[in-house]
């Protein structure tokens, strides 16, 4: 029997193969191998250089920096397989983990499944997709290629008010496509968007092709009520339609919330010592104490969430990282209760 199962890769990932591989709980990890149509490590992997990630002061590429954890990983004694998990069986302790037709039973799960961006599939798109066309405004937005340029943000929800806003500091223009009338966000921020002379909104407006001269050069878009179509001068593209986290694999067993993270929680579920064969009444004093320290507990105890796949706010490699190691943390201290 497995003491941990680590699910998926990325920063999360690693850094909690590498605590719990330091905390000798012989971490078992799977990097799925292309689960929903995608390979481990995809979207760091798709980004050339990486500005944002501490201890690099000149940057470091995507892929290098991953192939760098996971090496880490491996030299603290953690087994990774390349294989994809079907499912999960969470209803009875140890949990069942099931790859391909084996099972491994495990004592405690951490879920690093990520989410992903979403995309609009426009003609055009997969040739411009991680060079000039972006679903991240943070990650990508300082990057030469759109200083000073004009650029465009498919609005889907609030988010794209941030990413906007973020963009004015970089771009010469950022155009907003709204599908809809009223802009979904609150009356604060839409003043914000109204007041920034930088910002120009189309409403009732969609991409419908992104078109290239040597680089990405003009978007085709339509308006939905007049079905008019027109060319947009545009040097770069950035998607703020969400993402979707990687979830369904579990199956409706733990809980998520009404866009599909993971809910995670500031305590311990009580039926946690119902899964004990038999408690001290030292280990239940413990208990007690350390039951509001559990910052990434899922609905389910000794099942854990980290990275993408439980924060819909930021979405970076380094709080990625975080709570990977808040969730390695974690279960050590749970299963030395």
């Amino acid at each position: 029997m497995e003491k941990v199962i680590i699910i998926w890769s990325w920063p999360a990932w690693h850094t909690a193969a590498i605590y719990a591989a330091r905390a000798n709980l012989s971490p078992l990890m799977f990097e799925w191998f292309m689960a929903w149509g995608v390979a481990a490590w995809w979207q760091l992997t798709t980004t050339t250089i990486i500005e944002n990630f501490p201890w690099f002061p000149d940057g470091i590429d995507g892929t290098r920096l991953m192939m760098d954890m996971r090496q880490q990983s491996l030299n603290s004694w953690t087994r990774i397989l390349t294989e994809t998990v079907d499912g999960v069986d969470l209803s009875s302790h140890p949990f069942k983990v099931n790859v391909w037709n084996s099972i491994y039973e495990t004592q405690s799960i951490i879920i690093a499944t990520w989410a992903t961006a979403k995309r609009l599939w426009i003609a055009g798109e997969e040739k411009f997709r991680q060079k000039w066309i972006s679903a991240c405004a943070i990650c990508d937005g300082w990057l030469p290629i759109f200083r000073d340029k004009n650029i465009v943000v498919v609005w889907w929800w609030d988010v794209a008010v941030e990413e906007a806003l973020h963009l004015t500091h970089f771009a010469s223009k950022v155009t907003l496509l709204v599908r809809r009338d009223a802009l979904r966000a609150s009356q604060a921020m839409q003043k914000k968007l109204t007041d920034n002379p930088k910002i120009e909104i189309l409403r009732n407006t969609e991409a419908l092709e992104a078109i290239w001269e040597q680089f990405l050069s003009w978007l085709k878009i339509k308006n939905n009520k007049t079905d008019q179509e027109s060319v947009l001068e545009c040097s770069g593209l950035f998607y703020a339609i969400w993402h979707t986290p990687n979830t369904s694999f579990l199956n409706w067993q733990l809980n998520i919330d009404e866009n599909w993270y993971l809910v995670t929680y500031g305590r311990l579920c009580d039926d946690a010592i119902s899964w004990r064969t038999i408690l001290s009444t030292e280990q239940e004093a413990k208990f007690k104490d350390w039951k509001q320290r559990y910052m990434t507990c899922t609905s389910v105890s000794w099942v854990f969430a980290a990275g993408d796949v439980a924060d819909k706010k930021y979405r970076q490699a380094i709080t990625s990282a975080w709570t990977g190691c808040m969730a390695a943390l974690e279960v050590e201290k749970f299963l030395n209760i």
